[in-house]
């Protein structure tokens, strides 16, 4: 929406508010937008009425005096905090990914994260068995994998919810939440926790790599990412003696090397996570079968 009170004015009553209500907010959006959040005026029952537009000027006005002058919504909504994951992912043909499967509140815009990397995790699982070459567990490895990461952003967004509470209790465990994170550990850990780089599925006992998502190498030929464009697996090869052979169709071999990977060689999934670490033909064929199905008699 729009508003047409000075932007430093807005900003300096957001600031003064959210000292002790940080479930108000009003930041802009760019091009002259501004998104509004405000605090309903009690808890509702059941699926509430949509808000108006009406509505949401007098909560501005009980929280800041002002309604900041906003006009034009662009589009409203309620939320609260619900939290609900679903027993299962999978039952037979049909597969759950995204809101169909977990909702909570949106603190942190974690859900969008969340969503997307439950459908990449699932997209090219499911290309792998209308392509035919699937193994037979790959797609009951979706709930394996995806399940207790909701259940973390879940149990995350739970807590998130009770530290922006206004009660004496809620308000201290967020003081020492705030001096916890002056130590480094406990801030990349929170912080991996939020923006999911820390997600590290259980591929067996193996180095700490095995199983998190490998991040954008520079290598010799450019970045890694770039060569990840076609949705396909991918054997970053440090040492130039791996082949692929039999699995050429649905795995790319690249030869190079790069200072920032302290291994020999890493077999990226299409989701870009750390399938196999190591330098042995043997182990690598037995692992190419084990994600990507049944070699070819071809290249």
């Amino acid at each position: 929406m729009e508003a047409t009170e000075a932007p430093e004015r807005i900003a300096a009553a957001v600031a003064e508010i959210r000292k002790t209500q940080l479930g108000f907010g009003v930041g802009p959006t760019g091009n002259g937008g501004w998104r509004v959040v405000v605090p309903a005026a009690r808890v509702a029952d059941g699926y509430p009425a949509p808000p108006t537009f009406e509505e949401l000027r007098e909560r501005l006005k009980v929280f800041a005096g002002t309604d900041f002058g906003v006009h034009s919504p662009r589009w409203l909504s309620r939320f609260n905090d619900a939290t609900r994951l679903a027993d299962r992912y999978r039952a037979g043909r049909i597969l759950l990914a995204g809101d169909a499967v977990h909702v909570h509140p949106p603190l942190g815009g974690q859900g969008l994260n969340l969503g997307i990397q439950d459908s990449f995790n699932l997209g090219w699982k499911l290309a792998a068995a209308v392509g035919g070459w699937a193994p037979d567990d790959l797609l009951d490895s979706y709930e394996i994998e995806r399940r207790p990461v909701a259940a973390g952003v879940l149990d995350l967004t739970r807590a998130q919810a009770v530290l922006i509470s206004t009660e004496p209790g809620p308000q201290a465990v967020r003081r020492l939440f705030a001096q916890l994170m002056d130590f480094d550990d406990v801030n990349r850990f929170l912080t991996e926790r939020i923006m999911a780089t820390g997600i590290r599925y259980d591929f067996g006992p193996g180095p700490e790599l095995l199983g998190r998502r490998l991040r954008d190498l520079q290598l010799r030929r450019g970045r890694l990412y770039e060569l990840m464009h076609q949705g396909r697996g991918l054997l970053l090869d440090q040492t130039g003696t791996l082949v692929v052979d039999g699995w050429a169709d649905r795995v790319d071999l690249v030869t190079d090397t790069s200072e920032e990977l302290d291994a020999p060689a890493v077999l990226l999934r299409p989701d870009g996570h750390v399938a196999w670490i190591g330098d042995d033909q043997r182990t690598l064929a037995d692992h190419l079968r084990r994600w990507f199905g049944a070699p070819t008699d071809g290249r």
